[in-house]
């Protein structure tokens, strides 16, 4: 029989695969000695298995959970309703990563009528006992039998209301036993069944719920934002009560070993006195900061400064701690990385170092890539912030970033509203894990209630999403679909702006300007550039694209997009005179004005580049992109050409394309146009020898695309470069420069051996050869993709990851012809996907010399870089 259920004294921290991260954790802390709680986890292969028989218990499993129980009893000396010395136990979950909320808990199990009495004997505390088995009918109601909480939220808020109340810490013994009577009630009416008595099987049920917890809607999308497999399952946990409810020596909190906004060194965090641990998260009750417990419980708050110093250094990171006090003793009852902003991942990864905890490699290796550019998003424009209105300045901070959108009270209008295009606010009195799909598509989340470990929170900072809580101000109407602030209503759909750093909202839309990160962030990415073996080039034409992009120091350029430059009005103008001229002559004097065009483009990206590598790709597009696309612009442009109408429709429907993808474009071009390349290359090289003649080498690298057959490519090379060394002699001088195949084409990957006799580096195209390898259009992941991606016909979008045995065996082909014939070929990758961190692994295991993407991607790209060098030494 294979082992599914483990004492915490049987595992140890590397178990995370069986035991989860919270389990694995809990063994870890018993074997250092730690306060814990005793007891034990089910492994997540029981999970699996469980979900894979049809949400069935095996024998064997029953057996092994029933053994461990009875172990527990024994090392606690306490029972299931034993008469002086009750066991009462939590159920939680633990996935191998952490998903905060995403799935289910259920505390005090093993509470029934026939037991409370002794619970009340022994804390002599009728008020906390009865208030245990209201949390316990009313979690078990919800988890296990599916009752929506708010039957049972509505019932206490009823309560309170009546009474005057303020916090369920007012309530009493009568209010309790009645309220107690009323969820029972409820649990009645939806299961048609009473409460289960019997802690066995109150144990089981809430087994069986935290396992399925694992495929609950909240779980799944949280898995698919965060690229988490749906095959690991979670863990579950059984662990014995300690109380935080039990009075004012009494408490339970979350304690960050750093800020998890700023990542500022020391220890953060909120608890609440008399209390248990949902209270905390679910932000009903704003908690105090964790610096106050020094008075409140100075033994207790100097007890957790020793083991937070101790749990950080242990795992060499920050840490997430979650704790309850019991009448005055501190137990710790779990402990995880902490979730934290990218801009704290930076300040804390280079604070680890500095303080030698960590090496630069294992700094580099706890930055997830992808959250780089949170750090890059945009700020507002001081100056529009000067004349925006301030609607409240009372929140807290709870995820930084700022972000203007239209308000939503709840998680589903949100939802429809930002897949209609709009940019959402989310607005709630709090958030719960139900609200993950709303949550997800906000520009910003703002609650009422709730302190900086909330939920909203925590999932906001996991995201990288601007957040706001505990806005004390804040008057939310979620049935009136309408909030309050100070003076200022607001009604769904209204603009706000939020300002998740100061915590300060105003009305309207702001104006946004550009993020270049901090310091730390700047630190990273020099170790980052240091221990990369891929370069990282951007793609860029533009002066204020290369500009922007040169501030992130990228190894060049990988690909100019010369087609880009010619829809300008007078460029465009020119262009079409090209496409519409009846002779040589004619078109050659257009091409010449074009030149002199293209001189100053390429003059310009040679400034701003200096001696760093440029590629330029030559013309790529079918010629009718530049056709005129209405009637009025048919009109103007044959009396400038001097053309009739009907001539230039009857060129028009020559040129007409059915499906550009497959074409008159790219190389084909310029077998029909051989003076287009050659105008062009002319361009690059005179450019080229004006900078030189300034004291700058440049190093521009010609790329011809979508070759596909050897002929073109020996062809038109043969031609560019006949025409370049005729210049070069011309001018008597030297330019250092290359010609190269942009491979786009799956049958170029498998000829890359004989195209490269004619070529001097490869650049891949991963867009269109993604395109071509699977007949999909980018423009199809709105129509379909996304629906293969959702019923997992697809694992991932193609075009945002490589498809590594598709696209990417392709890739491997050429490369490897590639080498063959040349060795020292250069080698790289210039579509999109070059930016991509899983695409990044693949591409340096393979051996490519560079990747390139879009600027703001440059530092994505330089970050997955480095963890692909650590990573496949």
């Amino acid at each position: 029989m294979n082992k599914q259920v483990y004492d915490f004294n049987e595992g140890n921290a590397k178990m995370k695969d069986i035991l989860g991260g919270k389990g694995a954790n809990l063994a870890e802390m018993t074997k250092l000695g730690l306060p814990i709680p005793k007891g034990f986890t089910i492994s997540t292969q029981a999970c699996m298995s469980y979900l894979n028989q049809k949400e069935d218990f095996s024998e064997d499993l029953i057996q092994e959970i029933k053994s461990h129980v009875k172990s527990l009893q024994l090392a606690t000396g306490k029972s299931f309703n034993d008469s002086t010395q009750l066991l009462l136990v939590s159920v939680r979950s633990g996935a191998k990563q952490s998903m905060p909320g995403m799935m289910d808990t259920i505390l005090n199990l093993g509470l029934n009528d026939g037991n409370l009495s002794v619970l009340a004997e022994e804390t002599g505390n009728w008020v906390f006992t009865l208030d245990c088995y209201r949390r316990l009918i009313q979690m078990y109601g919800n988890v296990v039998a599916g009752i929506p909480s708010h039957y049972f939220e509505r019932c206490l808020d009823k309560v309170k209301t009546a009474k005057g109340y303020k916090n369920d810490t007012d309530l009493n013994c009568e209010d309790w036993q009645g309220i107690i009577t009323d969820f029972k009630a409820i649990y009645y009416k939806h299961c048609q069944a009473s409460f289960p008595q019997e802690p066995m099987q109150q144990l089981f049920g809430a087994i069986a719920a935290v396992f399925s917890s694992w495929n609950n809607e909240r779980a799944q999308v949280y898995r698919e934002l965060n690229d988490i497999p749906d095959n690991l399952g979670t863990a579950v946990n059984i662990q014995e009560m300690v109380y935080g409810n039990t009075g004012n020596q009494s408490g339970t909190g979350v304690a960050f070993t750093r800020n998890p906004s700023t990542g500022e060194n020391g220890l953060f965090g909120e608890y609440l006195i008399n209390a248990q641990g949902e209270d905390v998260v679910a932000g009903v009750r704003t908690p105090a900061s964790i610096d106050k417990l020094a008075t409140d419980l100075p033994q207790c708050y100097e007890d957790l400064v020793r083991l937070s110093d101790l749990l950080e250094k242990h795992y060499c990171d920050m840490q997430d701690i979650e704790f309850t006090i019991e009448n005055g003793k501190l137990f710790i009852l779990q402990t995880r990385n902490g979730k934290r902003t990218a801009k704290a991942a930076f300040n804390i990864a280079v604070s680890l170092v500095n303080e030698g905890l960590i090496s630069k490699e294992q700094a580099l290796m706890q930055i997830e890539a992808k959250s780089v550019d949170q750090v890059l998003h945009p700020t507002f424009s001081a100056e529009a912030l000067g004349a925006a209105k301030l609607l409240t300045d009372e929140g807290l901070p709870a995820s930084p970033g700022a972000a203007s959108g239209r308000v939503y009270f709840d998680a589903a209008t949100a939802q429809e509203k930002a897949q209609a295009g709009e940019k959402v606010i989310l607005l709630r009195q709090e958030t719960s894990p139900e609200d993950i799909n709303g949550m997800v598509v906000s520009q910003a989340i703002v609650t009422s209630r709730g302190g900086m470990t909330s939920h909203a929170a925590v999932v906001a900072r996991g995201m990288g999403c601007c957040c706001v809580v505990g806005c004390s101000d804040l008057e939310i109407d979620e049935v009136a679909e309408l909030a309050r602030m100070n003076s200022q209503t607001l009604h769904a759909g209204d603009y706000i702006s939020v300002d998740g750093t100061e915590a300060k909202i105003y009305a309207g839309q702001i104006a946004m300007v550009p993020s270049t990160g901090q310091e730390a962030f700047h630190t990273i990415m020099d170790w980052a550039r240091e221990k990369a073996k891929l370069d990282v080039r951007m793609n860029a034409e533009s002066k204020s694209d290369i500009r922007m992009g040169l501030s992130f120091n990228p190894a060049g350029i990988g690909l100019v997009r010369t087609e880009h430059m010619f829809f300008a009005p007078e460029r465009l103008r020119e262009m079409r005179r090209f496409i519409f001229s009846k002779n040589a002559y004619d078109q050659d004097a257009a091409l010449k004005r074009i030149l002199n065009y293209q001189l100053e483009d390429f003059k310009t990206i040679y400034e701003e580049m200096q001696d760093r590598p440029v590629v330029i790709r030559l013309l790529d597009p079918p010629l009718h992109e530049f056709l005129p696309h209405n009637n009025q612009e048919i009109s103007q442009l044959a009396k400038q050409l001097h053309l009739t109408i009907s001539q230039l429709e009857n060129r028009m429907d020559e040129l007409a394309e059915v499906n550009p993808m497959l074409g008159h474009r790219g190389c084909r071009l310029a077998i029909s146009y051989p003076n287009l390349y050659k105008m062009q290359a002319e361009a690059i090289i005179k450019s080229a020898i004006i900078m030189k003649e300034k004291g700058l080498r440049v190093k521009p690298e010609i790329m011809i695309p979508l070759v596909g057959i050897k002929e073109e490519l020996t062809s038109i090379r043969a031609e560019i470069v006949a025409h370049i060394e005729a210049l070069l002699i011309e001018n008597k001088t030297y330019i250092d420069y290359s010609v190269g195949a942009m491979l786009e084409i799956p049958r170029a990957c498998f000829i890359a051996d004989d195209l490269a006799e004619s070529a001097d580096f490869f650049s891949f195209g991963t867009n269109d050869l993604t395109q071509l390898t699977y007949g999909f259009s980018r423009d199809d992941a709105g129509k379909f993709i996304n629906e293969y991606v959702n019923r997992k016909v697809l694992k991932l979008d193609p075009f945002q990851t490589l498809d590594e045995v598709g696209v990417g065996k392709l890739i491997e082909i050429a490369v490897n012809k590639a080498r063959q014939a040349k060795p020292e070929m250069k080698l790289g990758v210039c579509g999109e996907l070059g930016g991509d961190p899983r695409s990044i692994a693949f591409f340096h295991k393979i051996g490519l010399d560079y990747v390139s993407c879009s600027p703001f991607r440059v530092p994505i790209a330089q970050l997955a870089a480095a963890q692909a060098a650590i990573q496949f030494k």
